[in-house]
């Protein structure tokens, strides 16, 4: 079996997953509920906006980060919302975890 053959296996199997169903469902779920959607929305640009600055090296700023946590703390009160934020974390652990191992086996080489 080729590199490819395997990649796409792993894919296959990523997709096969509870961690992604159940957080694919969860996403679907909620978008279906426009006002949770925005809320939602917007909770995840102010994240990627930070995210972005931290991989740039730049300072977070102070405001954002509490307007964050602020809106995470509103939005967590809602189940649906609680419940697609814990699957999307059990998600990304996943692929950080795949990813960690990827990286492992070829840390030599880099």
């Amino acid at each position: 079996m080729t590199v490819y053959d395997e990649v796409n296996n792993l894919a296959r199997a990523i997709r096969d997953s509870k961690e992604y169903k159940e957080y694919k469902e969860a996403k679907e779920e909620l978008m279906k509920t426009p006002d949770l959607k925005v809320k939602v929305d917007e909770f995840e640009k102010i994240r990627y906006e930070e995210q972005l600055l931290a991989m740039q090296g730049e300072q977070q700023t102070a405001e954002k980060m509490k307007k964050l946590q602020e809106l995470y703390e509103i939005l967590v009160k809602n189940p649906s919302i609680k419940e697609y934020f814990d699957k999307e974390v059990r998600f990304n652990v996943m692929i950080a975890d795949v990813n960690k191992i990827i990286g492992e086996s070829i840390k030599d080489v880099l």
